[in-house]
């Protein structure tokens, strides 16, 4: 920090706050709960420098993953670097061992405490899944199957399950294992008999991850033949997230008030979504995402799951994923879009913009916590030899516009242009419905011909002719109040939603649905301030990128 400045501190915000940790505090509730809102306006800092504390101390206990950060970032990083993302999408498989690794770990916390034993894993690998050949496997026992003549005669003792499972264990429990194992800090004041149920405990959380992976190999051709071909099947869907899913269901039975109350934070759940696979013997990505989120649900609405929380920013969690996964109350929904005005001035005045700095910040950029922090960081690396800036507020903020402008608008604007382009490929191959063209936006009459220079100049026309009607809207339209609902079937919104560009607020059956523009990735602007729009995230570098003649729009102040 500069002589005189002060480091940036978490705001506390006290409603959002009670109301995301009244929900976390219970053991179990039925509905997975979405926190959507732009990005920048603070969901990642209230969750993860306000929340994840409390729901750390006993009897708590979270698990807090973020599919697009791999470690928690620091307030104190250098400008940009806070916003910075990998612009090629992370992998499946990564994500995978992220997300069970935190489950592993809660799973380990509840073994500890002596919520979980044997018997429960068993009782919950039990319920989906059929375990005799597998356990024969994994015990050495041959696997035995009944002739015509024998049947319905009994299984023998020695290769019946619960048989087959004790010596499964028992050979688990010889093996010394980094992921579960108990160690020699763990379970110091606990008894010879009570460390030896934890270590049961733990091979038997062994034993299962190795059913199901044994049995998730057993379906790989039948998963590359479906991702070949085309077709769907729910059952090789759910063995890419069974192990997970049996986890919750373990944790979820363990839960109790004031004993051991587990919780799961899912941060930018979205990239999920988005992320790649290479591997044709493993399920898309958004399969993934479809099957967890949808047996999450299943579990809460079934027997009750522990608090999951899914935060995001796109807005296809706001507006659609409610109709994808059944009915609008099908998740609990809680949007956030950061400070007023008012507010913001309260925080920021004179602590770290003086009033005059505050002025220029609040007309060009508005009370964005994201961007008034960057904003902050440049101002205190004046001295900085590496800067291209002087101290001046308004160099400052233009630097900082040009960067996003050209770091992200470009590329952000030219993926949606693709989508766009590849509708008017469906409208051609006769992949959308007839319904959907019927009528006389110019949107619903794409090229007929193959011409992709043809088709990048429609495109580019129907997207600038988009973001010009939301030029004259101030950037926002009710389309419930406003009888507007043709604008949910307009390619150019489903494209710029899907970049994170739109963003659509849901206010459930009040019918003030809005849509609201924001940066893609990162922030979000107050847009009617400016006389210029702006569509950007951010990318780390200490030299400014020029602008060139291909920018979507200029910025202006």
């Amino acid at each position: 920090m500069a002589a005189g400045g002060r480091p940036w501190r978490v705001i506390p915000r006290p409603v959002l706050e009670t109301v995301l940790h009244n929900h976390a505090l219970r053991p179990r509730v039925p509905q997975p709960l979405l926190f959507h809102g732009p990005r920048g306006v603070g969901k990642s800092t209230v969750l993860l420098h306000r929340l994840l504390p409390r729901w750390s101390d006993p009897p708590h206990a979270a698990a807090f993953v973020d599919f697009l950060h791999p470690t928690p970032r620091s307030t104190s990083s250098a400008p940009w670097s806070l916003l910075h993302e990998n612009t090629a999408p992370p992998s499946l498989p990564d994500l995978r061992r992220r997300l069970e690794s935190a489950l592993e770990g809660l799973a380990r916390a509840a073994v500890l405490r002596g919520a979980v034993g044997s018997k429960d894993v068993l009782a919950a690998l039990s319920r989906f899944h059929g375990l005799s050949t597998a356990l024969s496997r994994l015990s050495g026992a041959p696997a035995t199957r009944p002739s015509a003549a024998s049947v319905p005669a009994r299984r023998s003792s020695a290769t019946s399950v619960p048989a087959l499972w004790t010596r499964a264990v028992l050979a688990a429990v010889r093996r010394d294992e980094d992921t579960f194992r108990i160690g020699e800090n763990d379970a110091t004041n606990c008894s010879m008999e009570e460390r030896a149920y934890m270590q049961e405990a733990m091979a038997a959380l062994r034993v299962a991850k190795e059913v199901l992976g044994v049995q998730e190999g057993w379906r790989k051709e039948a998963i590359r033949d479906m991702n070949r071909t085309g077709r769907f099947s729910r059952s090789l869907a759910n063995s890419a997230t069974d192990w997970p899913c049996l986890l919750l269901d373990v944790l979820s039975g363990a839960a109790e008030e004031e004993f051991f109350q587990p919780k799961l934070v899912l941060n930018n759940v979205d990239v999920l979504k988005k992320a790649v696979c290479e591997d044709e013997t493993m399920v898309p990505a958004a399969t993934y995402h479809d099957s967890l989120i949808w047996r999450v649900i299943a579990l809460g609405a079934n027997e009750q799951c522990l608090p999951v929380i899914m935060s995001t920013s796109d807005g296809y969690y706001s507006s659609q994923a409610f109709v994808d996964f059944g009915f609008p109350n099908i998740f609990i929904s809680r949007e956030t879009f950061g400070w007023t005005p008012q507010e913001a001035k309260l925080h920021m005045v004179p602590e770290f913009f003086s009033e005059q700095e505050w002025k220029v910040v609040d007309e060009v950029l508005g009370p964005n916590p994201r961007q008034l922090s960057e904003i902050y960081m440049l101002k205190q690396k004046v001295n900085s030899p590496e800067v291209l800036h002087d101290k001046n507020i308004e160099e400052i903020i233009d630097m900082y516009l040009a960067h996003l402008q050209v770091s992200v608008v470009n590329p952000a604007m030219e993926t949606a242009l693709e989508m766009l382009q590849k509708f008017a490929s469906d409208v051609r191959e006769g992949k959308i419905p007839e319904n959907r063209l019927s009528f006389g936006a110019p949107w619903r009459h794409p090229p007929r011909y193959d011409n992709p220079d043809l088709s990048y100049k429609w495109a580019k026309i129907q997207l600038m002719d988009f973001v010009q009607s939301f030029v004259n809207t101030e950037f926002g339209v009710n389309y419930l109040a406003d009888d507007s609902l043709e604008i949910l079937d307009d390619p150019a919104a489903v494209a710029m939603t899907e970049r994170s560009i739109l963003y659509a607020t849901n206010h459930a059956w009040d019918s003030t649905l809005s849509c609201q523009m924001a940066c893609s990735r990162e922030i979000a602007i107050e847009h009617s301030r400016n006389d210029g729009i702006l569509l950007a995230t951010f990318d780390t570098g200490s030299k400014l990128p020029p602008l060139d003649e291909r920018s979507w729009l200029q910025v202006k102040r």
